[in-house]
C-alpha cells in the first residue's frame, strides 16, 4: 500500500502547475480506491481495514483541496476530489450494508 502512495508523490513532482499536481494525487487515489474489492470481505478485521482506507484516502483528499483552496483550485482539481468523495461515500454504504446485513464474518 505504502509503495501505491510512493508512486503518487514522483508523479505529482513531475506535475508543470498547482492543480496538475493536485490532480496527479488525486488520480493516485482514485487508482488506489480501484483496486479494493468489497466482495472479498470476510471478517471483522477485513471490514476494518477497508474502512480504514476509505478514512485514509477521504482525508487525503480533503488535505489537497485545502492546501489548493489558497491556490484558487481549478474546476478541475474540485471535480475530480468531489467524484472521489462520492465514491468513497458509496463504499462506505455497502460497507455498512455488509455489517447490518449480516454479511461478515465472526
Amino acid at each position: 500500500m505504502f509503495s501505491a502512495f510512493n508512486s503518487i508523490d514522483y508523479q505529482s513532482m513531475r506535475a508543470r502547475t498547482p492543480a496538475e499536481t493536485a490532480v496527479k494525487r488525486l488520480t493516485g487515489i482514485g487508482e488506489v480506491l480501484s483496486g479494493l474489492d468489497m466482495s472479498a470481505i470476510r471478517t471483522q478485521d477485513e471490514l476494518a481495514r477497508m474502512q480504514w482506507t476509505l478514512d485514509t484516502a477521504d482525508k487525503c483528499i480533503r488535505m489537497i483541496l485545502a492546501e489548493f483552496r489558497t491556490e484558487r483550485a481549478k474546476d478541475q482539481v474540485v471535480r475530480e476530489a468531489k467524484s472521489l468523495i462520492d465514491l468513497i461515500e458509496r463504499a462506505r454504504d455497502e460497507l455498512s450494508g455488509y455489517r447490518d446485513g449480516g454479511r461478515i464474518l465472526s
